[in-house]
Order: C-alpha cells, then sequence, then structure tokens
C-alpha cells in the first residue's frame, strides 16, 4: 500500500504519474485497502439483471462505498487527483461500452485546490453486451478496477472484482432501486431549444459560455463543470446570474485562439450537493464564437439585446444624475436659459450640438475599445481614470474651464474666431454646445450609474458591433433631456427669464467645477500619494498664473511686441513648469499600492489568498471593489456601508470585510471583475460562510435595507436591531 501525504497545495505531476504506474500493481483482491484499521473503499461488481440473454445487453456498474470524509474522483478530477479505472477481462466476442459518470460533486480544498468526485458511494455503470449466442450455461464477469480515494491525505486502491451470472432465455431485474438511482444521477443529453440555449465566446484568454433558460433562473445552486481535452487547462469557472439564465467564464492556461468551446456540465439543484441536482451534459461541438481577431463573436438572442441596450439607455439616462457631470450638466440648462426666446431654429441646432459631442465622445471610445480588445487586451469601463496622467490633464482642462468662467481669461483664436475652445463651452454657439457634450462625457466615465454596470458587461463579452451599439445605447440615455429640451422649446417657458443674475450663476459654476478638480486631485493621491499632489497643485498654479496673464495683459489694445513678449513668457512657463513639476518631480512619484490599511473601519486589504484563507476557514466575507475616482463607490461608503447600522451588522455576524481598491488597475482585481462579469466598479459581493455556499452579487446603488436583507439571509439565526 503507498501512502501520499496531502501536505503540498496540490499533487505534482510527478507524483500523479508514480501513483498511475502503482495502481495497477496492486494487490488483485476482492478486499480494498486498510488505513488505520478502516476498510476506506468496499468495491463490489453488480449487474441490473439476474441472467444474460444471448445478444441483448444488460447494465453492470462498479459499487464502491467510501468511509465518511474519504472521496474518489470524476473522470475530471479538477486541480488533483485520478479518475476511477475500469479494465473487464471478458470472454472472447463480449463488449463493454464507456463508462457512465454520474453527476459529481465540486469539492473546494485548502490552498485553492478545487476537485470534482464522490462522497460516500457511487456506481460506475457500462453496457455489457454479450455475443448472439453463448454454449455455457454460466458466465464469470471479471474487471480490475483502480481508484484514489483521498481525505487529507490520498491512498491508491485497487480490486480485481468477479461476478456469476446463469445464460437464459429471459432475465429480471436485479439491484433496481441502485441502478435507477444512479440512473437519475447521469447528466441528461442537453434539452431542445425552448428549455436551453447555449452561446459561447473568447474573452483573452477566458471562455464564456451563456446559458439562457428559465429552469435554470428557479435553481439557486447552478455550477459549470468542465471536461477539457487533453492540452487544454482550465482554470475555476466563475458563475453569474443574468436575465432569464446564467453565464460561466472559464479560464483558460492558453493563448491558442483555436479553443473556442469546452465540453462539462451544467449542474443544477437547490443546494450545491443536494441529492436532488440535475446536470445538462454540453458538447465541445455546441456553437461557439471566435476570438475577436479571427471572427465575430456569437450573437446572442434578439430579446437579450434589447433588454440590455434598455439598461444600456437608462444608465445613460442616470448619467446625467451623477456628481461629476452636474457642473457642466448645469451650463447647459444655463445656456437653455440663454435661449429662451429665441428662434427654435437655433435652440434645436445648439441642443444637437451638445448631442453631438456627447454620441462623438462614447463611439470615439467604444472604438477604442474594440480595438484593445482586438489586440488581445483587457477592457473595462472608465479604464482612462486609472492612468494619473489622464487624470492630471483632465484636472488642467477643469481648472482653466472654471478660471474661464470666473472671467479670469477669454482666449480668442486666430482672426477668424473670436471665441476660445473653453469660452464655446460657456457660450451659446454650436460649437460651445458640441464641446460642453464632449466634455460632460468625460466627466461621466468615473461614474458607474444603475444598470450600466449589467450592460457593459454584457456588450463587452459580445462582439465589436454589440460593443459599438451599447455605447451608442448609452449615449442616447445621456442625450434624451436635451433632444426633448431642444425638440420642445415651448417648455422653456418654465425655465427663469435671462438677467443679470445669470453672471452670478455662471460663477457658482466655476466654484463646482473647482469641487471637481478637489476630487481630481484626491484621485491623484490615491494613486500617486501626498508628493504627487503638491506637484500637480504646483503646476496648476503656474497654469493659474498663464491664464490671468491671458486675460490681463492681452487685450485688444496691446500693442503686437507686448502680445508676443506676454505669449513667449506664457509659453515658457507653463512648459518649464510641466517639464520640471510633471516630466521630473511628478513622473518621479511611486504608484499607490491603494488599498485599506488595516483595521481602517474594519476594512482589510483584498487579495485572493486572504479571501480564499478566510472561506476556508468557514467566514462570511464582503468585498468591496472600489475606486478612488469612481464618485457611485463613494457614495455608497459615506451612506450605506460606513454607516453605525451596517458596521454593526456586520460585526454582530462576524462578516469580515475586504476592500479591493481598483484605482490603479490591479490584474488581479480586473480578473476578479471578469468573473463576475462587470466592466469596472463598483462591485459588492458576499460570501457566505461556507465554500459551497454561491456568492451574492448586489447592485451598484446599495441601500441600507437591502445590505441588512443580505445579511439576514446568510445568518438568520443572528436577530438584527439595526433599525
Amino acid at each position: 500500500m503507498v501512502v501520499i501525504p496531502m501536505s503540498a497545495p496540490r499533487l505534482s505531476a510527478a507524483a500523479l504519474v508514480f501513483v498511475a504506474f502503482l495502481l495497477p500493481a496492486s494487490p488483485q483482491v476482492a478486499r480494498a485497502q486498510i488505513y488505520e484499521g478502516r476498510e476506506l473503499v468496499k468495491a463490489e461488481l453488480l449487474a441490473n439483471t439476474s441472467a444474460v440473454v444471448p445478444g441483448k445487453p444488460f447494465t453492470a456498474g462498479v459499487l464502491l462505498r467510501m468511509v465518511p470524509g474519504w472521496h474518489t474522483y470524476w473522470k475530471f478530477p479538477g486541480d488533483a487527483g485520478i479518475p476511477t479505472e475500469i479494465r473487464w477481462q471478458l470472454p472472447s466476442g463480449w463488449k463493454a461500452g464507456e463508462i457512465q459518470w454520474p453527476t459529481p460533486l465540486k469539492l473546494d480544498e485548502p490552498g485553492d485546490i478545487q476537485i470534482y468526485g464522490y462522497h460516500d458511494e457511487v456506481l460506475l455503470m457500462q453496457e455489457i453486451t454479450p455475443p448472439a449466442s453463448l454454449s455455457d450455461s454460466a458466465v464469470k464477469l471479471s474487471a480490475e478496477v483502480n481508484w484514489l480515494v483521498c481525505e487529507k491525505i490520498c491512498i491508491p486502491g485497487g480490486a480485481t472484482l468477479q461476478m456469476d451470472l446463469p445464460v437464459a432465455t429471459n432475465g429480471s431485474p436485479a439491484h433496481e432501486e441502485l441502478f435507477a438511482r444512479f440512473q437519475r444521477a447521469l447528466p441528461q443529453p442537453w434539452p431542445a431549444s425552448d428549455v436551453a440555449t447555449a452561446s459561447w465566446s473568447r474573452s483573452g484568454n477566458d471562455l464564456i459560455v451563456r446559458v439562457k433558460s428559465s429552469a435554470l433562473a428557479q435553481h439557486p445552486a447552478v455550477e459549470f463543470h468542465p471536461l477539457p481535452g487533453d492540452n487544454v487547462v482550465v482554470g475555476h469557472p466563475a458563475t453569474q446570474r443574468i436575465p432569464d439564465g446564467v453565464s460561466f467564464r472559464i479560464p483558460l492556461d492558453t493563448t491558442d485562439a483555436a479553443v473556442k468551446s469546452l465540453a462539462g456540465i451544467v449542474v443544477f439543484g437547490q443546494t450545491a450537493d443536494g441529492a436532488e441536482r440535475n446536470a445538462w451534459q454540453l458538447d465541445s461541438s455546441a456553437p461557439a464564437a471566435a476570438s475577436l481577431a479571427a471572427s465575430t463573436l456569437a450573437t446572442p438572442a434578439l430579446s437579450d439585446i434589447f433588454k440590455f441596450l434598455l439598461f444600456g439607455f437608462i444608465g445613460g439616462f442616470i448619467l446625467n444624475l451623477m456628481p461629476c457631470v452636474l457642473p457642466v450638466i448645469s451650463l447647459k440648462i444655463f445656456g437653455f436659459i440663454q435661449h429662451a426666446g429665441q428662434s427654435r431654429s437655433r435652440i434645436l441646432r445648439s441642443g444637437l450640438s451638445f448631442i453631438a459631442g456627447i454620441f462623438v465622445w462614447f463611439v470615439g471610445l467604444a472604438f477604442l475599445l474594440i480595438l484593445i480588445k482586438g489586440a488581445g487586451g483587457e477592457i473595462t469601463w472608465a479604464f482612462q481614470f486609472t492612468n494619473p496622467y489622464f487624470v492630471l490633464a483632465m484636472s488642467v482642462v477643469v481648472l482653466v474651464f472654471a478660471l474661464n468662467l470666473f472671467g479670469v481669461f477669454e482666449i480668442t483664436l486666430p482672426q477668424s474666431a473670436n471665441r476660445s475652445l473653453l469660452g464655446w463651452t460657456s457660450r451659446e454657439g454650436n460649437a460651445g454646445s458640441f464641446f460642453q457634450g464632449i466634455f460632460a462625457t468625460v466627466l461621466a466615465t468615473p461614474c458607474t450609474a444603475p444598470f450600466l454596470g449589467t450592460a457593459l458587461g454584457f456588450a463587452f463579452t459580445q462582439s465589436s458591433w454589440m460593443i459599438l451599439l451599447m455605447f451608442m445605447a448609452i449615449a442616447a440615455g445621456m442625450s434624451a433631456p436635451y433632444l426633448l429640451l431642444s425638440a420642445q422649446p415651448a417648455w422653456l417657458k418654465f425655465l427663469p427669464k435671462p438677467g443679470a443674475w445669470m453672471e452670478r450663476v455662471k460663477q457658482f459654476m466655476g466654484f463646482l467645477l473647482l469641487a471637481t478638480l478637489l476630487f481630481l486631485l484626491s484621485v491623484l493621491g490615491a494613486q500617486r500619494g501626498i508628493e504627487a499632489i503638491v506637484w500637480t497643485s504646483t503646476f496648476l498654479l503656474v497654469v493659474s498664473i498663464a491664464c490671468w496673464m491671458k486675460g490681463a495683459f492681452l487685450t485688444p489694445d496691446t500693442s503686437t511686441g507686448a502680445r508676443a513678449l506676454v505669449y513667449v513668457l506664457i509659453v515658457a512657463l507653463v512648459i518649464g513648469s510641466g517639464a520640471y513639476c510633471i516630466g521630473g518631480k511628478f513622473a518621479g512619484t511611486k504608484l499607490e499600492t491603494a488599498s485599506a490599511a488595516p483595521g481602517q473601519n474594519g476594512w482589510l486589504p483584498f487579495t485572493p489568498e486572504r479571501l480564499e484563507a478566510e472561506l476556508a476557514q468557514g467566514r462570511a466575507v464582503f468585498i468591496d471593489f472600489t475606486a478612488a475616482w469612481c464618485v457611485t463607490c463613494k457614495f455608497n461608503e459615506t451612506t450605506v456601508l460606513e454607516s453605525n447600522a451596517i458596521r454593526e451588522a456586520f460585526e454582530r455576524r462576524g462578516v469580515v470585510k475586504f476592500k479591493a481598491d481598483w484605482t490603479n488597475a490591479d490584474p488581479a482585481i480586473t480578473k476578479i471583475l471578469k468573473q463576475f462579469g462587470r466592466p469596472g466598479v463598483p462591485l459588492y459581493v458576499l460570501y457566505p460562510a461556507g465554500k459551497s455556499a454561491d456568492p451574492i452579487v448586489l447592485p451598484e446603488l446599495l441601500t441600507k435595507n437591502l445590505v441588512l436583507e443580505k445579511l439576514e439571509d446568510i445568518a438568520p439565526q443572528v436577530a438584527t436591531n439595526e433599525q
């Protein structure tokens, strides 16, 4: 007998090969291995008939009974293990079919090991076909069986099993209950298209299969157990609920673009390990979508397309209410007030120009993401805000825009134009409206409104045209209020009449933009630290002086020589300070590892290893996927997650709180976001105690009652007094 300790996280390849060679050499006895005085596995050979009828197939099965706590393996064992092997020794002319494997359990073990196998007992059945004529009155059938049984250690075992059956013209059923029970446990063929449909897509090194089925939507526990080929290594499949079904993301340890689908079984039931579970067999020959570089992705159902496009439209509409967008939106409303009483065509042109700016930005962003995805990169929402230089550039634009609203300066274009790019954004011209639209959408991208995350998560797993359609739907949603106001100028009568107060309102908008600037500086601090804020602020001070010089000394009556001197000084100031403050000092700041300090309000920095460790110890876990530039995240944290009621609820239930900070686009966090089908933050995931339970995904916009309700679901035995 060979005993293999499981002190390492998983069996090495060499160890498995060693075990595989040892198994055939195990003593060929009907009695299985003995360990610490216990017979770990009892093996028995059975048939579902009392007699063999010549030429008539029957079912034989190897019954393995394991002691409690020990398990054997499925035909795909997972991260470690060896499947049970049956070698028949049949008389001449007899045939044995393939092993029929009952639906296995997914078992999670310490060290992030995930395996597929059987507890208690399993019957591995095969169809046996005797020849058309048999001369003997009885037959002796024999099978050599080898297995690996594991608990904290793994022990190979084996036996040569025999059974004697008479030969007769008729046979009666035998062991009916046992065979019927394990027949019910076999995965069923994939159902008809009106019950379930599956579509595959490839995203980088991940395979994604979307299963649309109202039957699956009604089951709390749904899993995908993969059956990869010999040359394909898979990671742990992740399950994501979608409307009318479920989506599975299967990581691949291969860059081979030819792998476009995967065989496996979809397992579903009321619990992850219940006896009532069912399973559908999904063949690798199912329709699959190629990678973006090779061909178009699988086409989702038309109803799904319209549903997610509607989500995108609603999410775009809600973007108008996000704090980061309000300063620019207010300027547009301000522009509508200025237009009151003017011609309908002029109002319509201004509104359409603003809408055009929104569409240009969103469509341009869509094309950029399509190019990134086509090159094999990861695409996410608000990816540009993970780049500190983009945030720095936006800080400069916001400051200059605010100074323009304060009346510090006005940039004039050479000769033919008398308004500046930023001057346009505070005026009523069509060009100004266009740039207002662009500016509003740039500021909107760090916000993930309700419905928007779900819609983008769907679009990012689809083809190029679907990504483009989704961004156009978001742009249409954001544009809808301005299209209505432009098309119905009569509604403008409800707005206040133009007057001297408008200049004060314009200046007040400048202060709102300064508040936006403070927000951007806080993002830079989270990305690069305090030193980055200091040098950015120094550069912004020089930019402010340059703007003041422009407004104070470049007046219409300034002489040509003086004008040239001022321009030289402005350029020298901006370029010199940019080279020193940004190119030198800012570039030398270190990228911050943005994470919560241990123990800060009970939040711990997130890593996948820490999550696995806490779940392995049977603790419930809540993860806040956030970023310093995510306004929705900050709103949820301030109003809900940091409230006394929620903090007390977490503490009473012993829930471990992790903060996964995505400010700098941490690749490990990006991978997990992808597994949950989300393009970015916020994402809130609640893991019930015990790794067998499925994680609960909360919506993008939280409420106290919602979080308390989910906490009650995972720990109903604890009385709640939060109200």
